[in-house]
């Protein structure tokens, strides 16, 4: 584990460090979770910025291991400074908004909600086409020393990641992640996806999880570039399968 570390480090210091702040920060909002009686739509307030800190800390290390890879540092730099940025825009407005016991998506309770709310779509829009860019340096070149099937599932990982980071508009434009009722009804352990109705937060996991899964699966699994290819293709329709059905108002299980 410490030679993984140092490698990732290595190969970008700053998403390595931001990474670590962000575990940091979840084991604090666990603790939070047993020391406040806060709640928000029936759930402990510091669940959600648990949840968000956790997910930022993966997707910095994911996104640092990958990046060291790429020739052009300069592009890399810049956008390892607009993570930060951006991600700590997002994390203090989130956390920020549960130690008061309100909502930081989808509230319109006040002016003040109403901006907060557009602020964190404005960056997270901003990180979102910024990886963007980045998935397409993965696409331009190919380092001799990595193996295809490799650099195809960071490429096709990445772009799954950006198009269902973008569903994210989808929820934004409804006020909502459930469809068919309210949110805040009664949901699945841990992650809290509607267990009677409809849940958009389904798709935008595992769309967003294939920069994670594609990658392993290219690295440890396929043997040829096609196979990467056609896993990244039904591994698309299956997400996009789970889109449907909580558009039609369906649950999960």
């Amino acid at each position: 584990m410490s030679t993984i570390l140092q490698t990732l480090k290595s190969r970008n210091a700053l998403l390595y460090g931001y990474g670590l702040f962000c575990l940091i920060g979840t084991i604090v909002c666990l603790v939070l979770t047993m020391s406040t009686k806060q709640y928000v739509l029936g759930i402990n307030a510091f669940v959600k910025p648990a949840k968000f800190f956790v997910s930022i800390w993966i997707f910095c290390w994911t996104m640092g291991w990958f990046t060291g890879l790429l020739p052009r540092q300069r592009s890399v730099i810049v956008y390892s400074w607009v993570v930060v940025v951006v991600m700590s825009i997002e994390l203090v407005i989130i956390t920020g908004q549960a130690s008061l016991g309100r909502l930081s998506h989808f509230n319109t309770s006040s002016a003040l909600d109403v901006e907060l709310f557009a602020v964190m779509g404005v960056a997270i829009t901003i990180l979102t086409v910024w990886t963007g860019y980045i998935g397409y340096l993965f696409f331009k070149c190919k380092p001799a020393t990595v193996s295809a099937t490799y650099w195809w599932g960071i490429r096709f990982g990445i772009l799954l990641f950006v198009i269902f980071a973008f569903e994210g508009f989808m929820m934004a434009a409804r006020l909502g992640h459930t469809v068919g009722a309210p949110d805040g009804g009664p949901g699945l352990p841990v992650t809290n996806w509607s267990t009677y109705h409809g849940d958009l937060r389904i798709a935008h996991f595992f769309g967003m999880h294939a920069l994670q899964l594609l990658p392993l699966f290219g690295y440890f699994v396929a043997k040829r570039s096609w196979q990467v290819i056609a896993v990244a293709i039904m591994y698309c329709l299956f997400v996009s399968i789970l889109l449907i059905q909580a558009l039609a108002g369906k649950p999960l299980l």
